[in-house]
């Protein structure tokens, strides 16, 4: 690469992409084994960077070449797993969860939009019972996971209390990133059609676990409404405070969310996509990160807004999940 102004916007780029307290000029000297001195010569455009750095750069930091050379195309590069059948294990899912969201909470500036058609992912771990149960069902769903078809589930399954214990860093990290999260009442009947299915297939949830299961789901649906009813984010058991960072919640009637999540970081943003049930993937692209915001502030702009104000539509979007539980556990069988 010559030196010129695309190695100086080049460098520019992967700083954004870094956490704010990492020194970049260390960062750059450790990866390419240089001297900090050669790496500023580098960065500022002094000394043209080999090939052989380009490369090491580029996968790094998981830029594409035609992203570095501004070429104009449909295509968008997207990094992630696809969760590979012979070896896939469930807590390096969980360990690459913990470590996204750790890498957005890094970041002075940073907020979290989620299109959700779920609750989200990382609440369940809230509540240990559900947590056990919605371990057991991404288990079991994972493409490839080994497990034994024929294992009831309990609330303390062998390999709980790892699990769990990931879980609560997940919580941690999640409850320190300012958030929006776009929801539909039809969101709560995945876990409550979770429930049913173990229960009336093969009874692997009892008839007992099944009523304890959708007490905590309305647990965990009454805490949802502390937090949007105050505006900020906490755990249950816990009261907001001066650091609590924001939350929002809008409901929107008409669309039912995918999981898709955008991240804002510092100036930069990254969205991640859900695909093959759990797993995702995420790309910085700036064509495609813009799209989704925009997109996602149309969603917001045609949903109504019922955290921190609109008590009347909140209590009406709550009181009907509430219902809902209610209807399904008294069909239990």
């Amino acid at each position: 690469m010559e030196s010129n102004n695309s190695q100086l916007l080049f460098f520019q780029h992967i700083k954004t992409i870094l956490p704010e307290h990492i020194s970049f000029v260390d960062e750059i000297a450790e990866l390419l084994n240089i001297s900090n001195d050669s790496a500023y010569r580098r960065i500022r455009g002094d000394k043209p960077i080999s090939f052989e750095e380009l490369k090491k750069l580029c996968v790094q930091y998981k830029i594409s070449l035609d992203q570095l050379l501004n070429l104009q195309s449909d295509a968008f590069i997207f990094s992630g797993k696809l969760g590979n059948e012979v070896n896939f294990v469930f807590e390096n899912w969980l360990q690459e969860v913990l470590k996204q969201y750790s890498i957005i909470s890094s970041f002075e500036k940073k907020h979290i939009y989620f299109l959700l058609k779920d609750l989200p992912f990382n609440v369940h771990f809230e509540i240990p019972e559900l947590a056990a149960f919605k371990c057991f069902v991404w288990m079991r769903c994972f493409s490839g996971y080994k497990v034994d078809k024929g294992i009831k589930f309990a609330f303390d399954y062998p390999g709980f209390e790892e699990h769990n214990a990931i879980g609560q860093k997940i919580v941690n990290v999640y409850n320190t990133i300012p958030t929006t999260e776009i929801w539909n009442t039809e969101g709560i009947n995945t876990t409550i059609q979770q429930i049913e299915y173990y229960h009336e297939a093969g009874g692997l949830v009892s008839k007992e676990q099944a009523f304890i299961l959708f007490d905590k789901v309305e647990e965990l649906v009454n805490h949802i409404e502390k937090i949007a009813e105050v505006g900020l984010k906490f755990k249950i058991g816990e009261k907001p405070n001066q650091a609590s960072p924001v939350y929002r919640l809008f409901n929107n009637e008409l669309i039912l969310g995918d999981n898709s999540l955008l991240a804002e970081l510092g100036d930069m943003k990254v969205a991640f996509l859900n695909h093959s049930f759990m797993h995702f993937i995420g790309t910085r692209d700036k064509t495609f990160t813009t799209a989704i915001f925009t997109n996602l502030n149309n969603l917001m702009q045609k949903s109504t807004l019922i955290s921190s104000s609109d008590e009347r539509n909140r209590k009406k979007f709550f009181n009907q999940l509430r219902n809902e539980i209610h209807e399904r556990r008294a069909l239990l069988t």
